[in-house]
């Protein structure tokens, strides 16, 4: 059996996802299509709007046979780290093709990005430059899919799997729903702000809790204000004295928005600064980081009975760990995502949270 590889977050899932979905299967003739995807925290640095059951639900309901939950570690990481698990999640599910959106949709263009080491761009980074911006003083401006579409490539060196992209029809920012595809991003604020999208998503909302990281800010800002600084760097993420910004500016500021903005720079993004907090508030230590055994499992959150199937011969493989129950999972991995239900439970419902985080694979 052939498989083919998608790399996604669906938060949430939406009309532009199927489209994916059915160019997977058209470009590549793939008997199964895999899809590897963030959990109930996201790489923008954010909890999922919806719990991660119900978007896997939805993937499978719309083309999808196999989902398989990327490792909190790797998704709340950097483009470049976010990319590296993905691929290799993929990799060790032995899918032979990878497919994903472009802006440019120009696959030689990013191969040849993802030729260069980080040795190209020193004379930025060493200016003060965070990684994004030495590459786009390097290489031009480029959109948020092509970047990912870039670090795909560069992970997927080691590995015989053939990369195609298609055509991203609007952009990872756009806010609009005037098009026959609306963003991700586009939906999460018309979601919160009450609004109908169903024109735009096959997923119902009407008994679903929205999860948004202002929830957490009055627990973030008594964090940053009682921890010391010794404490705060200890943990995974605070590094070159970001504490000490972030500390300050939790004094000054009474809502998560100004508290970004007064802490987002040429330096550090909005986007590493949100990663940083999602650490701060799961209490993820650079010891347990380091202490990380390397990727040898995957843990099926999902799948039809096409995945059934591809699992018994994936199962024969000795590289690989196939979890589909919780206790399969290494501890350490199950140290964090109980630890991750509970943070993304805390606004709403912790216990239920931890419930939903023990349960077997969604089937349908």
């Amino acid at each position: 059996m052939k498989a083919a590889g998608i790399i996604c977050e669906y938060n949430p899932f939406h009309n532009g996802h199927i489209y994916h979905i059915e160019k997977t299967r058209a470009l590549t003739g793939c008997d199964v299509v895999i899809c590897v995807m963030s959990g109930n925290f996201v790489q923008r640095g954010e909890p999922a709007i919806i719990d991660k059951r119900l978007r896997c639900k939805a993937a499978l309901e719309h083309g999808v046979d196999i989902v398989i939950e990327l490792p909190f570690f790797y998704a709340m990481q950097s483009a470049e780290q976010f990319a590296s698990g993905s691929v290799q999640t993929l990799a060790l599910a032995q899918v032979k093709d990878i497919v994903f959106g472009s802006e440019s949709n120009n696959l030689t263009m990013l191969n040849t990005l993802a030729q260069r080491t980080s040795m190209d761009y020193r004379t930025w980074m060493n200016n003060g430059c965070s990684s994004a911006q030495a590459h786009e003083a390097a290489d031009g401006k480029l959109e948020s899919n092509d970047i990912l579409g870039w670090n795909y490539l560069k992970a997927l060196k080691p590995y015989p799997i053939r990369a195609h992209c298609i055509q991203r029809t609007n952009f990872y920012h756009d806010t609009s729903l005037n098009q026959p595809f609306a963003s991700a991003q586009a939906l999460r604020k018309e979601l919160l702000s009450g609004n109908d999208v169903s024109s735009y998503t096959p997923m119902t909302f009407s008994s679903a809790a929205y999860h948004h990281l202002d929830d957490y800010y009055p627990y973030l800002r008594m964090l940053l204000l009682t921890f010391s600084s010794n404490d705060l760097r200890s943990l995974f993420m605070m590094d070159e004295g970001i504490e000490q910004l972030l500390k300050a500016k939790a004094v000054k500021c009474e809502t998560l928005d100004s508290f970004l903005q007064a802490t987002t720079s040429k330096r550090y993004s909005t986007s590493r600064i949100r990663r940083t907090l999602i650490h701060l508030l799961h209490h993820t230590t650079k010891q347990q980081i380091n202490t990380l055994p390397p990727l040898h499992h995957i843990r099926i959150l999902g799948l039809n009975e096409m995945g059934k199937v591809y699992l018994k011969t994936l199962r024969k493989n000795n590289d690989v760990s196939v979890a589909v129950r919780f206790r399969q999972l290494p501890l350490i991995e199950q140290e964090i995502l109980l630890k991750s239900a509970q943070l993304y439970g805390w606004p709403h419902n912790i216990k239920e949270a931890v419930a939903q985080e023990l349960l077997p694979p969604v089937q349908i």
